[in-house]
């Protein structure tokens, strides 16, 4: 089993000037710096990898590196989730991902919080909220997922979107700060033609 920090959750903590978190978080920027060396195609060794980074790992999933995160065993992946290049998640409380959830390029998840006070942020003081990201769920080009957020079953986060509250399930939410802008409905099934081959 591997070891965890303590982190308190939902509370400030000593974040920065903390050893025992620098450590934990050194040893996880190693593995992802190695796991970024590797070949895009090498998938054997890249499983290998991300079971040694993540929490837990479902089936079929793939990071397209690079991928940087800070402790890796606070990230839960389900089966078939796909993220593709330039994925950061600070994982300082759990970050749960479900099944078929796919990632575009250049997003971020980040559970951490800096004190408003800034003599607390001059003394490294965080918080350190979790992310839930449901099943079916679709997060479009460079979107950031802020602290405490939980995203729904089946919804789709509009590529550029700042989630900084959460979003209900089987809808698409886009914007800064991400607003659901409508459900998902019987309809989007016939939104673009389906290719039937020659």
């Amino acid at each position: 089993m591997k070891a965890k920090a303590k982190v308190p959750i939902n509370c400030l903590f000593q974040a920065c000037y903390n050893p025992e978190l620098e450590a934990e978080i050194s040893k996880c920027k190693e593995k992802c710096y190695r796991y970024n060396q590797l070949s895009p195609n090498d998938r054997e060794t890249q499983q290998k990898m991300l079971a040694e980074i993540l929490g837990r790992m479902g089936e079929n999933v793939i990071f397209t590196p690079p991928f940087w995160c800070d402790y890796g065993y606070n990230i839960s992946v389900g089966d078939y989730f796909y993220a593709n290049h330039n994925l950061i998640i600070t994982d300082g409380a759990q970050v749960s991902f479900g099944n078929n959830v796919f990632i575009a390029p250049n997003c971020c998840f980040t559970t951490a919080e800096h004190a408003i006070d800034p003599e607390q942020r001059k003394a490294g003081m965080e918080i350190a909220k979790p992310i839930t990201i449901g099943n079916n769920v679709w997060i479009g080009a460079g979107a950031t997922i802020l602290a405490g957020v939980t995203i729904g079953d089946n919804s789709v986060i509009g590529a550029g979107s700042v989630v900084s509250k959460s979003i209900p399930s089987n809808v698409v939410a886009v914007g800064v700060p991400c607003r659901v802008m409508r459900k998902i409905t019987e309809e989007d099934k016939y939104r673009y033609p389906v290719y039937k081959g020659d």
